[in-house]
């Protein structure tokens, strides 16, 4: 079964990937597995300086999902590539950079840094963190600042670019299409969906900062109708994510029109989640008659592109 996939930068022997904030830079997750076993590894958000993140509690579970308000704690850039990435370099998957910032200069020099240091394949570009008071999701909602931005990033960096949307958006398809035109490789999606949990007992919310972002099972059909849509108005690859949990996930997510799939809040629950996800998949393509990756994406509207709702044509 062929499950290699070829992306802008990215090639990739197989769809899946962690997804950025939920493996760190991996070092715990390789005391299960060999991280060779993955099609790529994208690491945490680097920022221009180390970052603490929000005061706790910055975590809680919810129905079928889980909130976070970490608040992209990070080392900073100069210390993730002098102190994490040179771990991952013993092994042969491509490293897809997560890059985030407050200001459009902060952006700029966290992703030519990145760039310049030559020891990662892509960029992810976070748009779209809804946990950080600036940056982040101010540029993920307006679709001129991510065009103008994505634009920047693009203009120093000499490797492809992939910009990570908000669903905390009202027309996701928008803003895809800026950012494709601004010069985007192509596009991570979804990030998480702004919620909030209160403790009955205090009658004030759990976590320190009020919100956090909803991940896990709970956005999965979320995510599936966005990438449903957006597959259908841009030519460049998704890499989809949200809630998966299974490899019947996995085919959900290529069939909707992902080129990859990134497994995120489920790594928590099974590190081994996503080595066990890419054993699982020749059966479930050849349980279905497909022979590729490539047959899968898509598929759910290809076969009646003529009458597609969200057709450029």
């Amino acid at each position: 079964m062929n499950l290699s996939v070829h992306l802008p930068g990215l090639s990739l022997q197989n769809p899946i990937l962690p997804a950025s904030g939920c493996f760190g830079f991996g070092r715990e997750y390789s005391q299960f597995y060999d991280l060779n076993k993955l099609g790529a590894i994208t690491i945490k958000a680097a920022t221009g300086e180390t970052r603490f993140g929000n005061t706790t509690p910055r975590v809680a579970e919810t129905s079928s999902g889980m909130l976070n308000a970490i608040g992209l704690q990070n080392p900073g850039v100069e210390k993730i590539i002098s102190d994490e990435i040179p771990f991952l370099e013993q092994y042969s998957t491509p490293i897809l950079a997560n890059v985030a910032g407050s200001t459009e200069e902060e952006y700029e020099y966290v992703a030519k840094t990145l760039s310049d240091s030559g020891k990662v394949s892509a960029l992810e570009l976070n748009i779209s963190c809804p946990n950080v008071k600036e940056g982040g999701i101010q540029f993920g909602t307006d679709p001129t600042l991510a065009a103008s931005l994505t634009k920047k990033v693009k203009d120093i960096s000499d490797v492809p670019v992939y910009v990570k949307l908000s669903p905390n958006t009202s027309d996701i398809k928008e803003m895809a299409i800026a950012v494709e035109a601004a010069g985007a490789d192509g596009l991570s999606m979804i990030n998480t969906l702004v919620g909030m949990k209160i403790d009955i007992g205090t009658g004030e919310p759990i976590l320190s900062n009020h919100t956090g972002g909803l991940s896990g099972p709970a956005i999965k059909p979320i995510a599936i109708r966005m990438i449903y849509e957006v597959s259908q108005v841009v030519n460049i690859p998704i890499i989809g994510m949200g809630g998966v949990t299974c490899k019947e996930d996995v085919l959900e997510f290529l069939l909707a029109g992902a080129s990859a799939v990134a497994v995120g809040t489920a790594n928590f629950r099974n590190p081994l989640i996503c080595p066990e996800l890419i054993d699982a998949l020749p059966e479930l393509l050849d349980q279905y008659a497909y022979s590729s990756i490539e047959e899968c994406i898509g598929r759910s509207w290809k076969n009646a592109r003529e009458s597609a709702p969200f057709s450029r044509s």
